[in-house]
């Protein structure tokens, strides 16, 4: 038979994490595994878009997105992220922060041309790569403290490497880059002449008095980076699939129109609904988002570490990498397999995070859940 799938069906295979939510539902357990927080949205950014559906709100859009949520997403880095931002050309409206950092990779990477990533890394991160062609180039972070060295980027640098992905704060390992940290990742962009792609989704979930830094706001960096969030995590609307891509305007108008090829547009009425929440929603909302998710990163911590499976208490973002070495199994998947059983509660192999089989000893656990969840998945895990 001459039919066949193409080369790229391997690496689309379905995530781990989502695996291990389909095993979840099949126990009828608590999904501490997928990413999907489910708090409530705020009435403001429903009421807008209800009503930007009845008010016909339901064509395309602009390639880059509806001219409110562009200013508000500008008016929202300079307010929060000290960014001074051109809404007319220097922003991209997209389908999710997964779009945006797609968009961009068609827009400037060629195949073979290599990316620096830090690992543990989000899994989707990787998926994009690959599906434009590029190659990933893996730097580890250190336990405790996810640390790094400048010489751990030089030594995976060659004349193929075109850019870095920077997740911060990060998906899985919660940590929250330093602007130590960021300073030395910069000169390292500069010295090379690197793009720098962020993700910075999580921006709004940083703890212990941290603060998210913006790397496109240090010295040399404005225009070689390419600042990615959205809107999923902060509002609880991760099916929306509004995200956005900030940059200098000799990018911005590939990266739109690689947009309008693969989404056309974000869904509309969406849009104005989130724009709203931008312009409405205060600086009292967000502290009030690092205080809610404190409160519930605490408690799954000490839950954690009160049944031996030892917690890396996260600095930022909605993830925990717990150690479940002491749990039987000679994998990761084994180990959360076995927890699943015994207690219920759904996590994630650590071995997801890794492209070279390491992370056996771990496992993510997601905190994006409403209290009364929260206090059963503990509940269940004391059982262990």
């Amino acid at each position: 038979m001459s039919l066949y799938l193409s080369k790229r069906h391997d690496w689309v295979l379905q995530s781990e994490i989502r695996n291990m939510s389909i095993e979840c539902d099949r126990v009828r357990g608590i999904n501490l595994s997928q990413g999907v927080c489910d708090t409530e949205v705020p009435a403001i950014i429903r009421t807008g878009a209800k009503r930007a559906i009845d008010d016909g709100i339901n064509c395309y859009t602009r390639y880059d997105g509806i001219e409110e949520l562009r200013q508000a997403i500008a008016q929202k880095q300079k307010r929060y992220s000290k960014m001074d931002v051109d809404s007319e050309s220097e922003i991209v409206v997209s389908a999710g922060a997964t779009g945006a950092f797609y968009c961009a990779c068609l827009a400037l990477l060629n195949p073979r041309d290599e990316v620096i990533l830090f690992e543990p890394y989000y899994g989707y991160h990787i998926s994009t790569l690959v599906a434009v062609g590029a190659v990933p180039k893996y730097v580890r972070l250190d336990i405790p403290g996810w640390t790094f060295t400048y010489d751990q980027l030089e030594k995976v640098y060659t004349s193929k490497t075109r850019g870095i992905m920077l997740n911060t704060p990060a998906n899985p390992s919660g940590k929250v880059f330093s602007k130590a940290e960021l300073t030395m990742i910069s000169d390292f962009a500069i010295k090379h002449d690197l793009f720098v792609f962020t993700d910075e989704i999580y921006e709004h979930f940083v703890y212990d008095g941290r603060e998210h830094i913006s790397p496109a706001t240090l010295p040399g960096m404005r225009e070689r980076t390419i600042t990615i969030s959205g809107f999923s995590k902060t509002y609880s609307i991760t099916g929306w699939r509004i995200g956005y891509a900030i940059c200098d305007k000799k990018w911005a108008q590939t990266i739109g129109f690689f947009n309008d090829l693969v989404y056309v547009c974000a869904p509309a009425p969406l849009q104005l609904g989130v724009a709203k929440g931008l312009f409405l929603l205060g600086s009292d909302f967000y502290n009030h988002i690092s205080g809610e998710f404190l409160t519930k990163r605490n408690l799954i911590c000490s839950t954690l570490a009160n049944i031996g499976l030892t917690p890396n208490i996260p600095q930022g973002a909605y993830y925990i990498l717990a150690d479940i070495s002491c749990l039987p199994g000679k994998t990761s998947k084994e180990r959360a397999m076995y927890l699943l059983y015994a207690t219920g509660v759904a996590s994630v192999p650590g071995e997801a995070f890794y492209h070279d089989g390491a992370g056996e000893n771990l496992a993510r656990f997601c905190f994006a859940k409403d209290d009364e969840t929260i206090k059963k998945a503990c509940h269940k895990l004391r059982q262990l």
